[in-house]
């Protein structure tokens, strides 16, 4: 008899107990309910609610919009508005090359040509991995890159990886942060294996390092949240050979305030005269002269960049 009445009475303490513990979560707003393959059958579930306000995170469909798994470049009709921002959701990325990185050739002017990515030292046959986790958008040969791979991340931006030698997925495949896309290589129009990395935004190119570190505090962004502006998709403002000095932007206040600050750059194509150059670009040829502290008798060369304002 005494067994039955402790028996009955744990049973209640345990109700009594089961009981507060609902209330308090009524209180508090949590209500949740788990299923799971370890619950036993006939036993009740827990439900949760979460709290009033609570935000959930939508994943953005990033193959909503120029979504072609067969053009290297589908954004040939995007204009961007400058600035724009962007955001991650980490503050980390995995480096392309799993050793220590050697960039070979930077973001910027080279050779009379902009060069729109990095170029990073590797062995033919070495593993490239994603940067940051995304959809994979095109796999293909591209006559100057070679066996590309192209990353869509969750926030708008494409990663490049070029002159690869094998490829190790495809395209729609779905991958994370640091998994293997191929192998380096030296296909296409390449002078030695190496990693050519392009990061784009909207199919404009941005210098790499404007974002992330490559040099001290490897394998970190740079910022959660980063303002562009043309300075950082204009190559000529760069020169390959050197780092540039990097001014992070980390507001629109800031990127609007350097607005003012940027120059516009001319290159000089086949044909140009100072004459030329002066009527289309609305300036007067005293104006360019001072600029670039040459004569009006200066003989210009193609690819040379001159300064179109003050």
């Amino acid at each position: 008899m005494r067994l039955v009445a402790f028996s009955l009475i744990l049973f209640l303490t345990c109700f009594y107990g089961f009981s507060q513990s609902q209330q308090a979560s009524a209180v508090t707003g949590l209500d949740h309910k788990l299923k799971s393959g370890i619950f036993v059958k006939g036993l009740p579930t827990i439900g949760i609610t979460l709290p009033n306000g609570t935000k959930t995170k939508e994943l953005k469909d990033i193959k909503a919009s120029h979504w072609d798994t067969n053009r290297f470049n589908p954004f040939k009709d995007e204009i961007l508005t400058y600035p724009f921002k962007l955001t991650f959701d980490d503050s980390l990325y995995a480096a392309p090359v799993n050793k220590d990185m050697v960039i070979t050739s930077r973001y910027g002017w080279r050779w009379g040509r902009a060069h729109q990515g990095i170029d990073i030292d590797l062995i033919t046959g070495d593993e490239v991995v994603s940067v940051l986790p995304g959809i994979v958008r095109f796999v293909g040969y591209n006559s100057g890159h070679g066996k590309s791979i192209i990353v869509r991340h969750f926030n708008g931006l494409e990663t490049t990886y070029a002159h690869l030698s094998k490829y190790a997925v495809k395209v729609n495949d779905t991958v994370q942060m640091g998994e293997l896309l191929g192998k380096g290589g030296a296909t296409g129009n390449a002078r030695g294996s190496h990693l050519h990395l392009i990061v784009s935004y909207k199919g404009t190119p941005i210098h790499p390092e404007y974002l992330f570190n490559f040099t001290k505090n490897k394998g970190t962004i740079r910022a959660k949240e980063i303002w562009v502006t043309k300075t950082w998709t204009r190559p000529y403002f760069h020169s390959s050979r050197q780092r540039s000095k990097l001014e992070l932007l980390k507001s629109k206040d800031e990127a609007l305030a350097s607005l003012t600050k940027e120059k516009e750059i001319y290159v000089v194509k086949k044909g140009d005269t100072l004459s030329r150059i002066s009527r289309r670009n609305g300036v007067t040829i005293r104006t360019i002269c001072v600029a670039n502290n040459i004569k009006t008798t200066s003989v210009l060369r193609i690819g040379q960049k001159l300064v179109l304002d003050l």
